[in-house]
């Protein structure tokens, strides 16, 4: 038996005597601290015998044949050279809040080892067991969660601690961002879904996109502080989001579907971009109909038509449509704007040219605002009677109500909240554009419901391949 198998099997046998002592041990608790008190002993002693066990198992998997036959095939399939340096031992974190000593070969790149330099070599059984940043997947799982379901990373820290898990800020984002990473990349190899084979085919769906707000930490020119550090400017910027989920014959959301939220910082085209990714995958040109719905930002709209054409879409199947609650706004800020009126003739206004709206008659609306293009708030009516003359055409709501299909955004102007609002917009809450980024992609799939995706893009062999 060689020392590390004598260890483990020594570290076993001190957790069974322990665990064999305490259920002999007669143990009575008569409050809620001692019983907590009792739980946690518990804990302990299971978390320390699984993570024996886990030494013990994931080791024989490091030294069986079939996993030097699977780091064979990743060597000889990845694009850069590699030279095994021999076994070496690594402390891995687990999800039983302890490490495990494991003993696994190193491989190097060829030709880049010299006197008194270091280079960044690889595990390969590790990686292809899933293990990054010296992290088993179920951890990176659950501290990736931590950190974008809570409020702050202090926060995660404190959770995490209490479970066991000693890991300070910079680690949980370290871990967090790097799965983030991976994620992206295995996207760009095997395509936005990765390997799952879901389908709108015969479905009705809904795409909806919007932006939020969110500050950045950029670097100002100038003097550093006294402190040495830079200056840095905290600018306004728009992270721009898209949803794209299924509804029913009566237009309500299908629960059977998941719905698939992104976005990014780096602007409308590359959003654009995901999003024909992402349909594509989907077979939306098998879709029975599909329906845009968004307010009036330019740089949605602008772009629209050439999505269409890129994704080869029956334009008959589809409906391009400003969100209706958006539009009657802008009919409220007309009706505001005329200051000779009262109250009450403010409302009727209101209320009969949104009737209009809703039924269809845009072309009525659009003569009741050019009538009142006069006096000195003429400029301003005028601005949002052009509102309603270029998108005329995507205000046919009487149309797409009348084939079970939603008029409104809400579905996307809730997922700016959840997303964006929820954790990356508040006072001194100030990001670089990477962690944006990651945060971004880990909310996106944390809110909805898109977990397990998530995790098989993260572990998935294209991004080893990538490495």
């Amino acid at each position: 038996m060689s020392n590390e198998k004598k260890n483990n099997y020594e570290k076993k046998q001190k957790v069974m005597e322990e665990i064999e002592e305490l259920l002999k041990k007669r143990v009575i608790v008569i409050n809620a601290e001692e019983l907590e008190e009792l739980e946690k002993k518990i804990q302990g002693l299971m978390d320390r015998f699984g993570a024996c066990i886990l030494e013990q198992k994931v080791q024989e998997s490091l030294e069986s044949a079939e996993m030097e036959k699977e780091e064979v095939h990743l060597i000889k399939n990845h694009p850069k050279r590699w030279k095994s340096e021999g076994m070496r031992e690594v402390s891995i974190k687990t999800s039983f809040g302890m490490n495990i000593k494991l003993k696994t070969r190193y491989y190097r790149q060829k030709g880049q080892r010299k006197r008194g330099r270091r280079y960044k070599g690889m595990y390969a059984g590790l990686l292809n067991l899933g293990i990054y940043e010296h992290c088993t997947p179920t951890l990176t799982s659950e501290v990736s969660q931590m950190v974008v379901l809570l409020g702050s990373y202090s926060e995660a820290e404190g959770i995490l601690k209490e479970r066991g898990h000693s890991l300070c800020v910079n680690t949980l984002r370290e871990i967090a961002y790097r799965a983030a990473e991976r994620a992206r990349i295995a996207q760009k190899v095997q395509g936005y879904l990765g390997e799952t084979q879901e389908s709108v085919k015969g479905r009705r769906v809904v795409i909806g996109s919007d932006g939020g707000r969110i500050r950045l930490r950029e670097k100002k020119r100038g003097p550093k502080t006294e402190k040495g550090r830079s200056r840095y400017t905290g600018a306004w910027r728009e992270p721009k989001l898209f949803i794209i989920y299924v509804v029913d014959e009566n237009g309500r959301h299908d629960k059977s579907f998941a719905p698939f939220i992104d976005g990014t910082m780096k602007g409308p085209d590359a959003l654009f971009a995901m999003l024909a990714g992402y349909l594509e995958k989907l077979d939306i040109t098998e879709a029975d109909k599909v329906v845009f719905v968004s307010d009036g930002a330019k740089w949605i709209w602008k772009r629209l038509p050439n999505l269409i054409t890129t994704l080869n879409l029956d334009k008959k199947k589809v409906h391009l449509l400003i969100d209706f609650y958006h539009a009657v706004e802008h009919l409220n800020r007309v009706a505001s704007l005329c200051k000779g009126w009262s109250s009450t003739k403010r409302k009727q206004w209101l209320k009969k040219n949104t009737h209009l709206l809703k039924n269809g008659n845009v072309k009525s609306v659009i003569e009741n605002i050019s009538v009142l293009c006069r006096g000195r708030n003429s400029r301003v009516i005028r601005t949002q009677l052009n509102y309603f003359t270029n998108h005329q055409e995507h205000m046919k709501y009487s149309l797409v109500s009348s084939l079970g299909l939603p008029i409104g955004s809400g579905a996307i102007e809730s997922t700016i909240r959840r997303v964006v609002n929820l954790r990356l917009k508040g006072s001194s809450l100030f990001w670089s554009k990477q962690s944006a980024e990651s945060m971004l992609f880990l909310r996106a799939f944390s809110k909805s419901g898109r977990w397990s995706l998530f995790k098989s893009l993260t572990f998935s062999p294209a991004f080893t391949l990538s490495f």
